[in-house]
């Protein structure tokens, strides 16, 4: 059994900037440093492909959800510990969440934004109370940042909200952070 289970929502694709695929590998090596698990997408593509084949490279277990809709276009990485179909990008995000004891997530686009907002929002509901960490690579996440900031002037929400999720700069931070969660 591991030490834990991180979820990890991120791109299908590695972005513009190299230091987003070099943190997502350097993630997966640290995930399975510590004898956690890496739940995630299951795809073999961009930051998800590269923190998954990390973790396998560093002796990690895997656990991949992906629906048979994206099995084609994200490449279902079929070689994982575990490998799970889903009917749906829904059920996709529950697996992962139940699966996990911490989520994570690293610079992505539309889906990795849909994945945190809906955490998030469970998290503010009261319907979790696992730890939501942003890995904030060269400031990715300052947009979403402040647009939360935005949300929280106008009166959308409480400043508590901010205290649902932090930002973390780096994996090495990150790690800190997770051990301390995951303790």
């Amino acid at each position: 059994m591991p030490a834990g289970s991180v979820c990890v929502f991120c791109g299908s694709r590695s972005g513009a900037n190299s230091r987003y695929a070099e943190e997502a590998a350097t993630l997966g090596e640290t995930l399975a440093a510590h004898g956690w698990r890496l739940v995630y997408g299951a795809g073999d593509v961009g930051l998800m492909g590269i923190v998954a084949r990390a973790a396998q490279a560093a002796g990690g277990e895997t656990f991949g959800v992906i629906p048979v809709h994206l099995m084609r276009a994200e490449v279902g990485k079929t070689d994982l510990t575990q490998f799970v179909v889903t009917e749906n990008m829904h059920e996709r995000k529950k697996v992962m969440f139940m699966n996990s004891d911490a989520i994570v997530v690293l610079p992505g686009g539309a889906g990795s934004l849909d994945e945190f907002f809906e955490v998030l929002t469970w998290r503010q509901l009261g319907l979790h109370t696992k730890p939501i960490f942003l890995l904030n690579t060269d400031g990715y996440w300052n947009p979403l940042l402040q647009l939360l900031d935005h949300v929280i002037a106008e009166g959308f929400a409480d400043a508590g909200l901010l205290d649902f999720m932090r930002p973390v700069h780096d994996v090495q931070g990150l790690g800190v952070a997770l051990r301390a969660a995951l303790s």
